[in-house]
């Protein structure tokens, strides 16, 4: 978390925002029940199961509520 922040929805929020972190959980699940079957360590998934590769961080306007990725606030807050 580097640089400032706005919200590019309200676009007047620039101090108060929720931090979201990511944490991915790879599981298999039953297809008819929709039960956890196995749940797996990380780095042992099966073949087809791709491994999570999105952002860790993701943020929220705590005016509107907006959630977008990091960069976007970012580059908003840049804006004058």
């Amino acid at each position: 978390m580097a640089g400032k922040y706005r919200c590019p929805q309200c676009k007047t929020n620039r101090t108060r925002f929720n931090l979201l972190e990511q944490v991915p959980k790879p599981v298999k699940l039953d297809a008819h029940t929709g039960d956890i079957i196995k749940e797996y360590v990380s780095g042992e998934t099966e073949p087809f199961h791709m491994a999570y590769n999105g952002p860790h961080i993701r943020v929220q306007c705590a005016a509107c509520g907006l959630v977008e990725s990091e960069q976007t606030f970012q580059a908003y807050g840049q804006l004058p």
